[in-house]
């Protein structure tokens, strides 16, 4: 039987930062919520929303998943790019969360059930030097993770993307106005190496470590960097370089074996399609709210699956609870999953966001409510009013515009 679509609203709320949550609402009285967070742009994908999608969603089959994420993919002719995609990925969260809900089933058993007990994650170690760092990553092995990544100040720059003053909560977009950052290649290549050093002199090789180097990286420089730390065993370096001339990653491949991670601002299959095809990385990761939600994460995941490259979605703090918990049902239940990244949210985005996932032992599990396991507190998420915050930008030491 169709299931009405009766009403759709936006949702923006800051527990400590931005969150935009959509929720759709049924003639069933089911409703399903899906996060549409885009850092630094989260109104844009806003009035997406409300002036685009919303409209279009009204009176529609909710149980009609693909054919509205097609309507609202090929419908648009202006296709792809990260504020679409997050509006679409909002409403097909929604969508599965309410067809999930009807079945009175959890999620991942719509996607064909769990391939495993539970999803192996990542956190975040991070200080202004080597030392402070390897402390951060003492107090998470306390804590029970199997794999860290590790990011560390660099002498003779002032900042360094990564490293924050709230270890647990780091959350980047730190003023209503971008901040700039100093970046030196040269500085960076000659010590972040020591780190990884130190790290295995003193913790072994039992424990994942990774490591993202956000983009700043020539592909001849993301090669030396990866033939430098091949002794360390990482799980991979993320961003070596920027994708967008996805052939270079051919030439850092040629050099080392260091894995490859990237994806995290990729949007769709297309995006992807390449470095995958030709086995250029390791691990893609794309993520449920800004590739187009569920259903298209599961079709990048089935391409990846056929060339040997394992899902490793991006869990910053600015993907909400409502992504977290729809991408674990999604990593539980594709048989190429590889990690999940997961920066815990604070105590405020926790109570806004009461979720049914839980962590042990370095595994995060989804639990089995029905549906994505997530839900939202309006009365509590309107305390909490939008702030403007900005992403900050990157330059060279000579002031020239670099990657962030």
């Amino acid at each position: 039987m169709p299931v009405k679509i009766t009403q759709a609203k936006v949702i923006v709320t800051c527990p400590d930062r931005n969150f935009v949550t959509l929720k759709i609402e049924t003639d069933e009285g089911i409703y399903g919520i899906g996060d549409a967070t885009l850092n630094g742009r989260e109104l844009a994908v806003v009035s997406y929303l409300e002036d685009h999608l919303i409209p279009c969603l009204i009176g529609r089959d909710a149980n009609q998943i693909e054919d509205i994420w097609q309507y609202f993919y090929r419908g648009a002719y202006w296709r792809r790019g990260p504020v679409t995609m997050s509006a679409i990925a909002a409403v097909d969260t929604a969508l599965w969360d309410i067809k999930a809900k009807k079945a009175k089933l959890p999620l991942y058993e719509l996607l064909g059930g769990k391939c495993r007990e539970g999803v192996m994650v990542y956190g975040h170690a991070n200080g202004q030097d080597i030392s402070e760092t390897l402390e951060e990553v003492s107090k998470y092995i306390e804590l029970g993770y199997k794999a860290i990544r590790l990011q560390t100040g660099i002498p003779g720059l002032k900042s360094t993307y990564g490293v924050s003053k709230d270890k647990m909560f780091y959350e980047p977009a730190d003023a209503n106005l971008p901040s700039e950052n100093i970046w030196s290649t040269a500085k960076y290549l000659k010590h972040t190496p020591k780190l990884f050093d130190k790290a295995r002199e003193k913790f072994g090789f039992d424990h994942h470590f990774l490591h993202d180097i956000h983009h700043r990286l020539t592909p001849i420089e993301a090669a030396k960097f990866g033939k430098s730390v091949e002794d360390y065993n990482l799980f991979w370096m993320e961003d070596p370089t920027p994708a967008e001339n996805q052939e270079a990653l051919r030439l850092i491949r040629e050099h080392t074996t260091t894995p490859i991670a990237i994806g995290e601002i990729f949007n769709t299959i297309y995006d992807a399609k390449d470095l995958i095809q030709n086995q250029l990385i390791d691990y893609i990761r794309t993520t449920v709210v800004h590739a187009g939600g569920i259903s298209h994460l599961r079709k990048i995941a089935a391409l990846a699956e056929l060339y040997q490259v394992r899902t490793g979605s991006h869990g910053a703090t600015d993907l909400s609870p409502v992504c977290m918990g729809a991408a674990l049902h999604f990593d539980i239940s594709v048989s190429n999953f590889g990690i999940q990244e997961y920066m815990r949210h604070t105590d405020k985005t926790d109570d806004v966001f009461p979720h049914s996932y839980t962590f042990k032992e370095g595994m995060l599990y989804p639990g089995d409510v029905p549906g994505h396991g997530v839900d939202i507190d309006e009365e509590l998420a309107a305390k909490y009013p939008y702030q403007p915050a900005y992403l900050p930008v990157n330059r060279l030491e000579d002031g020239t515009m670099w990657s962030w």
